[in-house]
């Protein structure tokens, strides 16, 4: 079948949210590694795809997957060694006094649970995010992404604070109080969160900032957030759906780069390689406290499937040193990128770590003039037609997103550094 039929099928059965990528969508069927393969037997380099966090299909996993799923799938509610020889192997490399899991399969739903165990344990219920943020599309989650429906229609429990975004935000790196400021800015909107009679139940926070870049924070700007957030009987949620799983390329999780013990985290996409698998992970105390009154039960949340599946990832990060590999080759795609923002006038900043980074597109670099929606998907058309596949995010949809699985390779690195180039160029004619 033809691409055309496909579309017109696909446009006829699926409702309207769903939408494609490129102005030609990609009609993928294979993938290995950082290698997928169209239709008509076209590769590309997958630079945009944490999901698959060891790479597509990668045989352990699917080994793991397979035998277990051919053996025995049920729920928690009988023993099995899986769900805790996985938690085992999470609680080891969690930040400092994280001790307790609870898995589920998507980060919405460990990121709503997370939210109504802070409700329950401190008696309040305002939450703290930032402007243009994504933690979910669950009812409660779906109010905590501020990226994700009309500005007026926002709760009133619901603190707003504007992120770190020293080449886009109010205050800036030329700026040596923009931490300070920034700080400032999120302690006004707490004082009027407490003036609509709503104190603070936790912040909760994209510690790589996805849908604004990514951003790199001052560090005591966010170290200082969370201690007021604390002062105010607040708890700290570190959402680490996009920033863990050794993404930083410095630590297991981003929390450590910062030096930050949240009392929650949450993670989900990378934890299953493709996989439905996410975790809410606390101190006991915490736990305990909200077990005491309320029951939390995920018919497939933690199941023997996967965890197999969560253990095999673990299992290859560690055999095949993708955390070094991480920092590595981050480096190597850093220096990369650079030398080609110091070519083409329209990459107004890079901002990121590890094997995470964002271009800011712009079309004056002196106004910072962001691409428009219609120039970031041309753009990502010529990435593409080069053999590369990128994504887009951002306030304004201006940040070309890089993010590939962690067994990206400097050969990879080459691939997509010369597809960018060739790509900029052409859109510079």
């Amino acid at each position: 079948m033809n691409d055309s039929k496909l579309i017109a099928r696909r446009k006829a059965i699926l409702g309207p949210t769903y939408q494609n990528f490129y102005d030609k969508p990609l009609h993928l069927v294979r993938g290995s590694g950082t290698k997928l393969w169209d239709v008509d037997g076209r590769e590309y380099i997958d630079s945009y795809n944490n999901v698959v966090s060891v790479g597509h299909c990668h045989p352990h996993v699917v080994e793991a997957l397979c035998k277990q799923a051919a053996t025995l799938n049920t729920h928690t509610r009988y023993l099995h060694e899986g769900i805790v020889e996985l938690g085992e192997m999470l609680v080891a490399r969690m930040p400092a006094a994280i001790d307790t899991c609870i898995f589920n399969c998507t980060g919405s739903e460990a990121n709503d649970l997370a939210t109504q165990i802070a409700r329950h344990v401190t008696g309040n219920q305002g939450v703290a995010v930032t402007e243009a943020s994504y933690h979910g599309v669950s009812e409660l989650t779906r109010r905590l992404s501020t990226d994700s429906y009309p500005a007026q229609d926002r709760p009133d429990w619901l603190a707003v604070i504007e992120p770190p975004n020293l080449y886009r935000g109010p205050y800036r790196r030329d700026d040596p109080e923009a931490a300070q400021k920034y700080l400032q800015q999120a302690c006004q909107q707490f004082d009027l969160l407490e003036a609509r009679g709503h104190k603070l139940a936790a912040v909760m926070i994209d510690l790589v900032w996805d849908s604004n870049g990514p951003l790199v924070s001052p560090p005591e700007y966010l170290l200082g957030l969370c201690a007021e957030v604390r002062k105010r009987g607040g708890l700290v949620i570190a959402d680490e759906v996009q920033s863990g799983y050794c993404r930083s390329g410095e630590h297991w999780w981003t929390s450590d780069v910062y030096g930050l013990e949240p009392d929650i985290l949450t993670c989900g996409k990378p934890m299953g390689a493709g996989h439905p698998l996410a975790l809410m992970a606390t101190k006991r105390a915490i736990i305990d406290d909200y077990a005491s009154q309320y029951h939390y039960f995920s018919t497939f949340g933690g199941n023997p499937v996967s965890a197999a599946v969560g253990k095999a990832v673990i299992e290859v990060i560690e055999a095949e040193g993708l955390l070094q590999n991480a920092h590595e080759t981050g480096a190597y795609l850093e220096a990369g990128l650079r030398d080609l923002a110091a070519q083409h006038e329209c990459i107004g900043d890079l901002q990121g770590r590890g094997l995470f980074w964002g271009l800011d597109m712009v079309t004056d670099r002196t106004a910072r003039t962001p691409f428009s929606e219609i120039q970031m998907r041309h753009l990502g058309s010529l990435i593409a037609e080069q053999g590369v596949i990128t994504g887009t995010s951002g306030r304004y949809g201006q940040i070309l997103k890089l993010r590939p699985p962690l067994v990206f390779s400097r050969t990879d690195a080459d691939k997509v550094l010369a597809a960018l180039d060739s790509a900029l160029h052409k859109l510079e004619i």
